[in-house]
């Protein structure tokens, strides 16, 4: 009598798992913000070969069903300080081409809408680019339209330094970690407002994962297009300086942007990121230390605090379903237009239990059916939700197009 029960939950997990299968074969996949140029970066692979990245590779890529990620174009915090910013960032820039131009099969660049809908169609992985550290335009407005003609589409304003222009959230993993310290502006400068203005003519979307809560204020009042978090959680969940707040959410999703959730654990479980500040606080001799010994070398201080973290171990990593959690609170929050993927794969070393690298993203379909969403909900947040949004800020772009390049020049 005990088999019929068993039998019936059998085949309706089994329709529930070929169901969710179909509509992530058929949805468009976007990651905003993929770390795979800087790893490459620093150890050249192929990415043809399964495992060249922590978590990216062509084959773990089409398991995942992905269509578009981000790379992103990292410049270190070190670059404001040794100087070479926006030198490093057009490395990352050619080796990302490289990386696409050498598998023209699987790959594909790509910088609009259309572009994103067309590699889906042709079967490949449509690749764009986004700079992380404003920083990497070295304060130069002529920098950034030529890294928009080299094919970037989005800018985080800052990493977790403050820059010239803008205030940022602050170096979260410094064990005298202070966000006091990393308010210079309250918010933007006269020029950021600048910066912000010009990202609007040119249509790069302005992306203010990293920055400060008054750098966000000033963001949304300054921005003329919708502005986005490339790779954020939610604070209301795990409380931490680089997640957004339920009220930050509700007002860039009111302007027509939208949050991306990271798939670090500390931006994921409060546990994650409690347990980093635990960690952080028995180093900090360590940490002042390498600041005395390479103040004049922030390159090699910065090498030194890699070996240090190293020495940490093992980071906590929480359970895949917290994702769904988090994208789960966002649409509560601010509606299921609001978020979409931005998985930060190669930049975190503590990715979810179960959802170790690109491969996974199919499971996040299906616990998402499994709640009771939509077919059509799901569509957007693997996807849509970014190309609508992507298309406000074409949009945008399209209605300033007689407004003249900004002259504006930073003075210190």
């Amino acid at each position: 009598m005990l088999l019929v029960p068993c039998v019936a939950l059998a085949d309706a997990k089994d329709d529930l798992a070929a169901r969710a299968a179909k509509v992530h074969r058929d949805a468009i996949v976007i990651d905003t913000h993929l770390d795979a140029p800087d790893q490459l970066a620093d150890k050249w692979a192929d990415i043809a070969d399964k495992g060249s990245t922590d978590h990216f590779d062509i084959p773990r890529a089409r398991t995942g069903g992905l269509t578009a990620p981000f790379f992103s174009i990292y410049v270190s915090a070190s670059y404001a300080q040794s100087g070479g910013a926006a030198a490093r960032a057009l490395t990352l820039i050619d080796l990302t081409r490289r990386v696409v131009d050498g598998h023209p099969k699987d790959m594909t660049m790509a910088s609009s809408v259309a572009d994103i809908r067309a590699a889906k169609q042709a079967g490949k992985i449509g690749v764009l680019m986004g700079i992380e550290g404003g920083h990497a335009i070295e304060d130069s407005l002529a920098v950034l339209r030529e890294m928009y003609r080299a094919g970037v589409r989005y800018m985080t304003l800052t990493h977790t330094n403050t820059n010239h222009w803008a205030d940022s959230s602050g170096p979260f993993y410094e064990p005298d970690f202070d966000p006091k310290k990393s308010a210079i502006h309250g918010g933007l400068s006269g020029f950021g407002n600048e910066v912000v203005k010009e990202m609007n003519r040119l249509g790069m979307i302005v992306d203010v994962s990293h920055v400060s809560d008054a750098t966000v204020d000033d963001v949304l009042a300054v921005s003329r297009a919708p502005v986005m978090a490339s790779h954020s959680s939610c604070k209301a969940i795990a409380n931490m300086p680089r997640n957004l707040t339920d009220d930050q959410i509700k007002r860039i999703v009111a302007k027509g942007g939208m949050i991306n959730i990271n798939f670090g654990s500390m931006f994921l479980d409060q546990k994650g990121y409690d347990g980093l500040r635990a960690r952080l606080a028995k180093i900090k001799t360590e940490w002042a230390a390498i600041r005395a010994k390479y103040k004049a070398d922030p390159q090699k201080a910065a090498e030194a605090r890699r070996a240090l973290y190293k020495s940490f171990g093992a980071p906590y990593r929480t359970q895949w379903t917290t994702v769904v959690d988090h994208i789960e609170h966002a649409i509560k929050v601010a509606g299921e237009d609001a978020v979409g993927l931005g998985t930060d794969y190669d930049g975190v070393g503590d990715p979810p239990i179960g959802l170790d690298d690109v491969s996974l993203l199919p499971k996040l379909t299906e616990e998402l059916l499994r709640r009771g969403h939509s077919e059509a909900r799901v569509k957007k947040v693997l996807g849509e939700n970014f190309l609508a949004f992507f298309a406000r800020v074409e949009a945008t772009r399209a209605s300033l197009a007689k407004e003249l390049p900004s002259p504006a020049v930073y003075k210190k």
